[in-house]
């Protein structure tokens, strides 16, 4: 019925214009439409533009970017063309090759100046269709005026296909390029270049010898690694009995305090996405290798719930009254770690399957950064609850993720390391993952369509916070005792004792 009454609308608005104009003169008329609905009171827009072409023909586009197709760039390719100096900065100071920066400009000039040809040849095309509509109604021969309109009409194929060979080309290339890194983001070449923010809490001087976790939980009977390798190989792990318990009163506890405390909306996520999911966040392409990919369904087991929840607006228009807006939500996490050989081995730091909580936030771009704060001090609380010393850290450009433009990390006190070890990476994306994605808002007052900005962070890691807790709460019997916020959760056990 909807398509109905938009052609309609198209012909009646067509033959107003007629009134005024010849109508052999209207060769397209084009009308941006948005389609509005509501969805559990909240409103989505869809955006076409929708051309009506005489005498018969109807066009309509969707304002929505296909893979590596369309002109919607994952970076705007405007930098590129105004401050091209600014970009190489950027990238050398993630330690990239620059001289992309110089091939992206000139392609973007080569396709445009076909652009422009092409609307030149469309109005010679143009022009020469009135010519034989002439000779046509006066009864003349259009032969010679009809074959060089066919030349024409191939020459603006060819220059199509050449327009699409060089966006596509556009497009492989920079959905390579990471995020530009934030002005506040120090430059370093390393992550011995990070800088440290603050330290919270107290590190335990304890009065024996402490022992480490794998240790800890094999003896304690809470953990077992080796019937998890006889199954699933390495870096995998059976949690049981206080240990599985210990687990789960974490997720809940995380869960609970970011739902009721910090006012996000809670969800339960697809374990399974598609490549566009993947794209959209920026895992793929560049970090294929580092997934599990069921290759029979054309789905991937996510490395973290950051797939599914930032990607739950992908292609959508959303009202500026609904940022910002921050979701939450656990899950089991998978990684095939193919970088990582010979790093964290032993215990529950560095696993295949591990679980998270995640936390995701929309913002508008003014304030996305404040947005950052606000997520890192609620990751930061979680351990504050827990009694845990960490520290914050701010990760230098040589070692900002692909898709961040500034990232704090928080890192949690290990006594079997003698050193911070990471549990939450908060970042803000800036509006890098939403041009993957194609993720909008609508301004309010202006009308004026942008895309939001994404931010994402662990709130946290449970397996390394149940680590955490274990070597931080040991006892010199080999006993540990559980954090009092845990104890509600834990059906009142106050201490993990070996049975």
């Amino acid at each position: 019925m909807k398509k109905y009454l938009i052609l309609l609308f198209i012909l009646i608005q067509g033959l107003i214009f007629s009134a005024t104009k010849s109508l052999s003169d209207i060769k397209t008329l084009r009308f941006d439409v948005v389609e509005k609905t509501n969805i559990k009171s909240k409103k989505r827009e869809i955006s076409y533009k929708i051309d009506f072409i005489l005498p018969n023909k109807i066009k309509k586009e969707v304002i929505a970017p296909e893979l590596n197709k369309g002109e919607i760039y994952m970076l705007d390719i405007k930098l590129f063309r105004a401050n091209p100096e600014m970009v190489k900065e950027k990238l050398a100071a993630r330690n990239l090759d620059t001289d992309v920066v110089d091939l992206l400009i000139d392609l973007d000039k080569k396709r445009r100046n076909l652009l422009v040809e092409v609307e030149d040849l469309k109005a010679l095309r143009n022009k020469r269709s009135e010519e034989i509509a002439v000779l046509k109604r006066k009864r003349e021969d259009a032969t010679d005026v009809i074959d060089d309109m066919k030349k024409v009409s191939d020459e603006i194929t060819t220059r199509d296909i050449e327009v699409k060979q060089i966006s596509e080309e556009i497009n492989e290339k920079i959905i390579r390029i990471p995020n530009l890194i934030s002005d506040e983001t120090p430059f370093g070449e390393t992550e011995d270049e990070n800088i440290e923010v603050r330290r919270i809490g107290k590190i335990r001087e304890f009065d024996f010898e402490p022992k480490a976790h794998w240790d800890l939980v094999e003896e304690l009977d809470i953990a077992d690694f080796e019937r998890a390798a006889k199954i699933s190989g390495s870096r995998f792990v059976f949690y049981k009995k206080a240990g599985a318990l210990l687990e789960r009163a974490l997720i809940n506890f995380m869960i609970d305090t970011h739902v009721i405390e910090h006012g996000y909306e809670e969800y339960m996520v697809p374990q399974l996405v598609n490549k566009t999911a993947l794209f959209g966040t920026g895992q793929f392409p560049k970090f294929v290798e580092d997934v599990y990919t069921v290759e029979s369904e054309g789905l991937t087991l996510i490395p973290t719930a950051e797939v599914p929840l930032t990607n739950y607006y992908n292609n959508e228009i959303l009202s500026e009254d609904m940022l910002p807006k921050g979701v939450t939500a656990f899950s089991i996490c998978f990684r095939s770690e193919a970088g990582s050989a010979g790093r964290d081995t032993r215990g529950l730091i560095r696993l295949h399957q591990f679980n998270k909580v995640e936390m995701v936030r929309f913002a508008k771009p003014e304030n996305s950064y404040e947005q950052l704060e606000i997520m890192t001090e609620h990751a930061e609380n979680i351990l504050k609850k827990l009694n845990l010393p960490y520290r914050v850290i701010t990760l230098c450009s040589g070692d900002t993720g692909f898709s961040s433009a500034k990232t704090y990390d928080i890192e949690v006190w290990l006594p079997s390391y003698n050193a911070y070890k990471e549990i939450s990476s908060c970042s803000n994306c800036t509006d890098f993952q939403a041009r993957r994605a194609n993720m909008r808002f609508k301004r309010e007052d202006t009308g004026k369509v942008e895309f939001i900005h994404t931010l994402n962070g662990s709130g946290l890691a449970v397996g390394r916070c149940l680590a955490a807790i274990i070597e931080n709460y040991q006892n010199e019997d080999g006993s540990i005792t559980i954090p009092e916020v845990l104890r509600p959760y834990m059906r009142g056990l106050e201490k993990i004792e070996r049975d």
